[in-house]
């Protein structure tokens, strides 16, 4: 009977995905699948891409648990795509490759001064605060007044975690080193912008639920972002979701504020224009054209310039995908060009795509950073169709044998953590957080993580 060996390069919820469904689908073959990542934990950007007080979404992480835990699938954590391992090497040991590497670069804000010290990208201040290994341990939180921009879930993630009181996060799994930041933060006001309207906000009403939430914190919308033309008091009328966000806004409206410590500003119908510099080369205001409804949805600018002073600013504009040795990517887009999964390459002397054979793509690098985690096994279930329908043009490796695999990382060195290693991390990290009374407390240096996983740091202790 053919069988399949397949590697998978993220082991995050979309390469998860992408194996558990492989596993359970109607298929003419067996199935032996290796997931890479270059993490030593698993599950990407459910452990480095969500903010820690959201254990409703972290919940997805007991469903990738249950995937792993089968022991069907193995696992190669420590192990870098483009330095440990190469696509040859992959040829080699596997009959195709699936890349589910994701997005976890800022996308860019082109306006003057966006460079300026002081100048953020939200997705590395994600990282930091979610413990990532490879992100410094020090965030220069020295900033009063600062600005978010962007009006998706991300940009909330970063104003509620800003704005919030670092001991209120002590019921979360967040790192010793990102509490000891926040809690010497001297913020007293987020502002938050968007070009936009509040009836065409990308994040979801349970995320602006939360901010309201905030203890100490008072909301602060501004009537004159509520003028509402047609188009927007349809949105309102069409869509659940719309009329749920509206609603919670108008809520906040009507509240008393004034008594809070600190204050989380939401300014809509504002459009970007430069970030101003302080005369050190430093963040010190922001500037900001106030736009209009165009009357079909979007909006047009009116010429009104406004400023606030700020002396640290985030964007929040998008992830962008990364390029990965030997694999086609897409500049513009920050993916790697696909039909449906299928990677596809250009041929020299005519320009056209055509498939290269052996290599598929799912998740954020497959289609953009768009969608919610629950998306991915949609996104996973096309990928993997035409993966099982391209048998006849897969590669044929030299070694396929599992222990091959093994062997080659052995010999170049490389310490890798497997499904092991997560738990003895896993049970180290829930024993950090019950010795103080939390569910867990995140490990951050990559050595240390390894060093767990592997029992090295046991062996040494002994």
């Amino acid at each position: 009977m053919t069988k399949l060996r397949l590697a998978i390069v993220g082991a995050g919820p979309a390469g998860i995905y992408a194996a558990d469904i492989l596993l359970k689908a109607e298929k003419s073959f067996d199935v032996s699948i290796d997931l890479f990542d270059a993490l030593p934990a698993p599950y990407g950007l459910v452990r480095y891409g969500v903010a820690p007080d959201h254990p409703r979404i972290k919940g997805i992480i007991n469903a990738l648990r249950e995937v792993l835990d089968r022991g069907d699938i193995r696992i190669f954590g420590n192990v870098k795509f483009g330095e440990d391992i190469t696509l040859e090497d992959l040829k080699r040991h596997y009959n195709a490759v699936i890349f589910a590497t994701g997005a976890v670069k800022d996308a860019d804000l082109s306006i003057p001064g966006i460079e300026l010290e002081g100048s953020y990208g939200a997705a590395e201040f994600v990282s930091w605060f979610d413990g990532h290994p490879d992100f410094p341990r020090e965030w220069p939180l020295e900033a009063r007044e600062v600005a978010v921009i962007g009006n998706g879930n991300v940009a909330l993630d970063v104003s509620r975690i800003l704005a919030k009181h670092a001991d209120d996060l002590l019921v979360t799994e967040i790192p010793d080193n990102v509490y000891a930041g926040l809690k010497e933060s001297p913020v007293t006001d987020v502002h938050v912008f968007g070009r936009r309207g509040p009836t065409s906000v990308k994040f979801t009403p349970l995320e602006l639920r939360e901010l309201g939430e905030l203890r100490d914190v008072d909301m602060i919308v501004y009537d004159e972002d509520f003028d509402y033309d047609d188009a927007a008091r349809a949105a309102v009328a069409g869509n659940k979701q719309v009329f749920v966000i509206d609603k919670v806004l108008n809520q906040w409206r009507q509240r008393e504020v004034g008594q809070a410590s600190r204050r989380l500003h939401l300014h809509f119908f504002a459009k970007p224009l430069e970030v101003l510099d302080d005369g050190n080369g430093h963040v010190g205001g922001f500037r900001f054209e106030r736009t209009a409804p165009d009357g079909e949805g979007g909006v047009v600018g009116t010429g009104e310039i406004r400023e606030i002073p700020i002396q640290a600013i985030y964007r929040a504009v998008g992830y962008f995908g990364s390029p990965l040795p030997g694999v086609p990517f897409d500049k513009k887009r920050g993916v790697i060009p696909n039909r449906e999964g299928q990677v596809l390459v250009k041929d020299p002397d005519t320009g056209h795509s055509q498939q290269m054979y052996g290599v598929y793509a799912t998740g954020w690098i497959k289609r953009g950073p768009v969608g919610l985690i629950g998306h991915t096994k949609s996104d996973a279930m096309e990928t993997v169709r035409h993966l099982i329908n391209d048998l006849g043009n897969w590669w044929t490796p030299e070694q396929p044998d599992e222990e091959s695999v093994v062997k080659m990382l052995d010999e170049r060195g490389i310490r890798y953590t497997d499904l092991d290693g997560w738990h003895n991390l896993d049970e180290h990290e829930k024993a950090l957080g019950e010795a103080q009374g939390r569910t867990r407390i995140k490990v951050v240096p990559r050595e240390e993580m390894v060093d767990i996983s592997t029992g090295t740091e046991a062996a040494a202790q002994a």
